[in-house]
């Protein structure tokens, strides 16, 4: 079984690439197809990637790889470009065009959804608003372009013979979009780096990157009003400067840190503060794998990783009122979970489970498609290690 993997783009690190590397420990052998490519070999073997992976046009076009953004109106025809008919399994990591890929009837594609395309779909006047082009002839071009990017979004999925989302948020995006169904598998998070830490200090912690849908200013102007409460910000990103400038005494501004550091702020928080509306959401994930709880807005991926009252508090409103509230009931609340209980919920999002799920499923794909045969070419998890991972399964439960 000849297998592919399609990726939008190999550029940096996120959540995203966790979820490839997975699907290479499962699919060693795997070709690897993306419109650009502009990771080292040393990122790309991080991931399980020692071959050259193949790339669009995109990449040799001017700045190709380190615009590749500019280059939206040219990825659905760059994805189509790519040849996958030597192959019998195609597995597409898709949050933009990679599931748009070509196949054919005897090829089986099943399809990893971050997410619909978010900023052409329910997220396209917050993506106007913060570009800056809510008016005027830029907003009519970004207009028509967002709409061409949907209607391929949609004539893509036609051909895509199974969905997978990463979210029951997603599951929702996808079936109000595609009108098609799709199975859960949350992904794979580092519980095993992210130790349990039973003895807390007394400080409130946030992480992210610190755009403007992140709502780390929301979150900071809230403990303004909370003077008697420690808050620590980590993270960098364009709206730093501008927190910075009217930061209030009781928070502090970290900015970037390694990731020793990040974990061990963390571990020692007695709460950690979540305000965007994620598809999943993985840094809430790996604070409860400390055994740090979650006060976190109680819409998107969040639902399915934070369990109100019992590993975390959520909160109604992206609103300085709302997380006020909800911090100072975490305060008078004694009916969460024990450290050691919390970390125990997060090990149901590790890496080992996101395998072993993500390879049964697909191996049941396979095994239900007329034409693709499951061979000795199925490689994944061994049989010890899958063992090991079911004790800690039946212990956790």
């Amino acid at each position: 079984m000849k297998v592919a993997v399609v990726h939008d783009w190999l550029v940096d690190m996120g959540g995203a690439e966790k979820v490839l590397k997975s699907i290479m420990n499962i699919y060693p052998d795997a070709d690897v197809f993306s419109l650009v490519c502009g990771m080292s070999e040393e990122k790309l073997g991080s991931l399980g990637i020692h071959i050259p992976v193949k790339t669009s046009f995109i990449q040799r076009l001017p700045l190709g790889v380190k615009k590749y953004r500019t280059y939206l109106p040219l990825m659905p025809l760059a994805i189509q470009q790519l040849d996958l008919s030597g192959y019998d399994l195609i597995i597409s990591s898709s949050y933009c065009v990679a599931k748009g890929v070509i196949t054919g009837p005897d090829q089986l594609h099943v399809s990893y959804c971050h997410s619909p395309v978010r900023y052409a779909w329910d997220l396209q006047g917050q993506y106007l608003k913060e570009s800056g082009i809510e008016k005027g002839f830029k907003s009519i071009l970004a207009r028509w372009l967002l709409n061409k990017i949907r209607d391929f979004d949609v004539r893509s999925s036609f051909a895509v013979d199974k969905f997978i989302a990463n979210s029951t948020f997603i599951q929702r995006r996808i079936e109000k979009f595609y009108r098609r169904d799709s199975h859960v598998i949350f992904p794979p998070v580092d519980t095993e780096s992210f130790v349990l830490q039973e003895k807390k200090e007394d400080y409130y912690v946030t992480c992210s990157r610190i755009v403007p849908y992140k709502k780390v200013d929301l979150i900071v102007n809230s403990f303004r009003s909370m003077p008697d409460k420690k808050l620590l910000v980590v993270g960098d990103g364009p709206g730093y400067k501008k927190i910075l400038e009217t930061l209030p005494e009781n928070v502090t501004l970290v900015g970037f840190v390694e990731y020793e550091e990040l974990i061990s702020y963390i571990q020692n928080a007695k709460a950690f503060i979540y305000a965007a509306e994620e598809d999943f959401g993985i840094v809430p994930v790996e604070a409860q794998a400390c055994g740090t709880p979650v006060i976190g807005y109680g819409k998107g991926g969040l639902l399915d990783t934070v369990i109100d009252g019992v590993t975390g508090l959520h909160f109604s409103k992206q609103s300085t009122e709302s997380i006020v509230d909800a911090v100072n009931k975490f305060d008078q609340c004694n009916s969460l979970s024990s450290a050691a209980e919390i970390s125990a919920h997060a090990q149901r999002f590790s890496s080992d489970r996101f395998e072993i799920e993500l390879r049964g499923y697909i191996n049941d794909c396979i095994s239900r498609h007329p034409t693709v045969c499951l061979t000795s070419a199925d490689v994944g998890m061994s049989n010890e290690r899958k063992s090991e991972f079911d004790k800690k399964v039946l212990v956790v439960a």
